[in-house]
């Protein structure tokens, strides 16, 4: 490849970079008589013919939306050519490294430089999205790093041109999971607040050495970025409210162009940033309050406003968690495939406490009062370490603990690797007063599910507790990761304890055999047993 001439002009002499979708080389305009870099699509080499005209058309994508923006923190594009059936791009040569490679190299950046990094990143996005330009891929592997100072935001792949037709594929996220926003997460349309998420993200990246939602695989990580907080960073300095500004979970919270780059300026001074009181709604027993946020910024927290008479007790706003049984497949269900920009490899990691979990017919300790039917005589009762009790069929099922997060904890049982699945999910602080409710609130994120059906969502009584019962279809695809492909239908049981503890058992299986799960699925209700320790 190697001194290979493109369009009769530019000759290749190095490569100088590369990554999941393409590889950069230094080449030689032998018409102007000037060093430029040339963006080769590789991907489009390894993927079905169909996946290829989704490549071409985002690398033709690229050229259009960088060559709409007239900034000098931006890539030039200088002309894009065909050769060998493929498109390549030809840009302006930065002399230098990115972002990512400097963090990489020095462990972090110092705060004053990561703010004036991130007040030229800030300058470039106010110049794209004035031409109408979201980039959607912010992250330091696109912030370029000049050998003369210069910084420049590279990289408009999976850009969305305003009034273009979109160019990807029905529920499919594009973007480093790392930096999408939270918004985008939950399938709402992008906006430019979305892009100054990314970037507080990368400065965060810059300043910590680490990524700040970054988990052990890419359906985690889109979990952490929607209901976790980061840790709070420690050597941001003046920086540090910037940062925790523009990663506000609420895109309307966010500082705008102008607020953010007085922020940045400040910090890039040395200066501690003055950041804007942020006001929130939230409900008191009545109508919706506003309640002005004056608290120095530090963490995004919910406003917990002061009662204005003696008997409005305060109520959190509602974290909107994903806290359902099923996110796993709605979070699978929106991560494209083959052909989806930006999702790096992943270790095959295992999540905590993974035991394979063959149950003891040596009978149990039963908490006070009577004892609760066990199920099938061919079941057996198992006390969970989390502290609840359930009977499953003997034989190999796996425990696996899901996730961790709060007040909320997920335990998966399964007896062939998720094909059926049990899942127990406890929360002590429930978002929502009524499992109904809260029901209804998960089902409208569940509608991206392909061909979701509801069977029924209806109120009930379990334990002699007010609860709700939900059962759906969907059709899971080939391409979900860690779901089997095909017709499945799932139900779940919700109710709150009189001890304020939210408990959800959800099954899951294939719609084929679908009868044999929901008698299962019977037998879990009958042999449940809550933890009975405060």
């Amino acid at each position: 490849m190697q001194g290979l001439l493109l369009g009769g002009r530019y000759r290749l002499t190095d490569a100088i970079g590369s990554g999941g979708m393409g590889r950069v080389w230094r080449a030689h305009d032998e018409v102007l008589h000037r060093a430029v870099a040339i963006k080769e699509l590789t991907a489009a080499l390894y993927v079905s013919e169909s996946d290829q005209a989704v490549l071409l058309a985002r690398t033709r994508a690229e050229a259009r939306a960088a060559a709409r923006i007239n900034h000098s923190a931006v890539v030039t594009v200088h002309d894009v050519l065909e050769h060998d059936g493929r498109p390549w791009i030809v840009m302006e040569l930065v002399e230098g490294r990115s972002l990512a490679d400097a963090v990489k190299d020095a462990g972090r950046v110092e705060p004053a430089e990561a703010a004036r990094i991130g007040l030229w990143v800030l300058r470039a996005l106010r110049a794209a999205h004035t031409a109408g330009v979201l980039h959607r891929d912010v992250k330091p592997g696109n912030v370029l790093l000049g050998h003369d100072g210069r910084v420049l935001l590279t990289d408009f792949g999976i850009a969305q041109i305003e009034g273009d037709s979109t160019i990807t594929r029905t529920g499919e996220v594009v973007g480093s999971v790392d930096y999408l926003a939270p918004e985008r997460i939950r399938g709402h349309d992008p906006g430019p607040a979305a892009d100054l998420w990314a970037l507080g993200a990368t400065l965060y990246t810059a300043v910590e050495g680490t990524s700040p939602f970054r988990r052990t695989s890419p359906l985690s990580t889109m979990q952490a970025v929607v209901e976790e907080h980061p840790a709070e960073p420690r050597n941001a300095g003046p920086l540090g409210p910037v940062i925790t500004a523009l990663l506000r979970k609420d895109p309307a919270s966010r500082p705008d162009f102008a607020e953010a780059e007085r922020l940045l300026g400040e910090a890039a001074e040395g200066r501690q940033p003055r950041v804007t009181q942020v006001t929130q709604v939230t409900q008191v027993h009545g109508p919706a309050v506003r309640q002005a946020d004056t608290r120095p910024v530090s963490q995004d927290t919910p406003v917990r406003p002061t009662p204005t008479a003696p008997t409005a007790a305060p109520v959190p706003a509602k974290r909107r968690r994903l806290r359902t049984l099923a996110l796993v497949v709605a979070l699978a269900a929106v991560v494209g495939g083959a052909a989806a920009v930006g999702i790096q490899q992943w270790d095959d990691g295992r999540a905590r406490n993974d035991v394979s979990l063959t149950p003891s017919p040596t009978p149990t300790s039963e908490p006070p009062g009577p004892s609760p039917q066990s199920g099938p005589e061919s079941w057996v009762p198992v006390d969970d370490p989390a502290g609840f009790g359930l009977s499953v069929p003997s034989g190999d099922w796996e425990r696996k603990v899901y996730s961790v997060s709060g007040d909320l904890t997920q335990i998966d049982y399964t007896p062939d690797k998720g094909i059926h699945l049990l899942r127990i999910a406890v929360d002590k602080s429930p978002d929502f007063a009524e499992p109904y409710e809260h029901q209804r609130d998960l089902e409208q994120q569940l509608q991206r599910l392909v061909d979701y059906e509801r069977v029924t969502l209806e109120k009930n009584i379990y334990r002699d507790r007010e609860g709700a019962l939900w059962e759906y279809t969907w059709t899971a695809l080939e391409r979900d990761p860690g779901i089997h492909a095909g017709p499945r239908r799932a139900i779940e049981e919700m109710y709150v304890a009189r001890d304020g503890v939210e408990y959800a058992l959800y099954m899951s299986g294939p719609a084929e055999d679908w009868e044999t799960t929901r008698e299962q699925f019977d037998a879990v209700l009958r042999g449940w047993r809550p933890s009975t320790v405060s």
